[in-house]
């Protein structure tokens, strides 16, 4: 099936209200495009719970900052067209806008700012002064790293909403800390938008299905294997009565640094309020970052 693309937000907006008008429901599948098969799941995931879906592709700067990769993030817009119009029933409308903004910014006075230590995004001048915060969410893990990241992603994530206005929205919980912000968000500002989190998706030799793979050379391809075998041995262990998260969590550094990789974070945390757990009583997801070369990969692991 051939998707609709819109590039407007006002023809967006007005194709939306058009479709509830005569009684459909809608559901957003927000993505940055390069699109593999977890996007993929996430929309099969979505057809479950509407009558039409909405592919939003947009590489958003607001949750870059000028030192990050959003220049090098992989872009193949027919190649994404294409993997849409492959899945059973297809995808409606393919919401790809120019700039969600209407405004740009020069790289180089952002970095001369970042420079004097003021945290910049690359979408950050005088008249963009609006940005959404859930602020005990965005504090550990990525958003201790990139601390522009958050507040870009559940800005754009509203923008999207007030433009679409969905009745569902399937993220993926790969990116378990965006999932639950966003769904703070949407109950904090009682958003008429249901969030649906889709399991992680994981290439046949384990791991985690993202755009960023692509980067990998052959050997850090291999190397990051580290990252969901550490993992699943976490599970295990913790499956066998080995509940002390300092433990498990050492297991897992040691095992990715091991195999050549670079530590951003190991985290293990309450599913819910994304806290720091010290021993294993109830739900729990082990979350991880690592550098492999020049590429960042993002993994995690539930145990409940």
């Amino acid at each position: 099936m051939e998707p609709k693309i819109i590039r407007n937000k006002e023809e967006m907006r007005n194709w939306s209200r058009s479709m509830r008008a005569q009684g459909k429901t809608i559901g957003l599948v927000p993505t940055m495009g390069y699109l593999h098969q977890g996007h993929l799941s996430l929309i099969t995931e979505a057809q479950k719970h509407t009558h039409l879906i909405v592919v939003s592709i947009y590489l958003n700067p607001g949750q870059f900052a000028v030192n990050e990769d959003l220049s090098t993030y992989p872009s193949d817009f027919h190649g994404d067209i294409q993997k849409l119009k492959s899945i059973p029933n297809g995808v409606d409308v393919v919401f790809n806008p120019q700039n969600l903004y209407d405004y740009g910014v020069e790289r180089e006075k952002l970095k001369e700012r970042e420079k004097e230590g003021e945290i910049v995004s690359c979408l950050e001048d005088e008249e963009h002064e609006t940005w959404i915060r859930v602020k005990q969410l965005e504090k550990g893990m990525c958003g201790k790293s990139r601390p522009v990241v958050f507040r870009g992603v559940a800005t754009v994530v509203a923008k999207l909403f007030n433009i679409i206005e969905p009745d569902v929205a399937v993220f993926g919980k790969k990116d378990y800390q965006q999932w639950r912000l966003i769904q703070r968000m949407v109950r904090d500002l009682d958003f008429a938008v249901k969030v649906i989190g889709s399991e992680l998706k994981r290439e046949e030799d384990g791991l985690a299905m993202s755009s960023r793979n692509v980067h990998l050379s052959p050997q850090e391809r291999e190397q990051a294997l580290s990252i969901s075998r550490s993992l699943f041995e976490a599970k295990s262990a913790a499956k066998t009565g080995k509940n002390i998260c300092s433990e498990l969590r050492q297991s897992v550094i040691e095992s990715i640094e091991a195999a050549g990789g670079k530590i951003d974070y190991v985290e293990i945390v309450d599913q819910e309020s994304l806290e720091t757990v010290e021993e294993i009583k109830n739900g729990v997801v082990v979350c991880v970052a690592a550098w492999f070369g020049k590429v960042r990969l993002i993994d995690n692991m539930e145990i409940s």
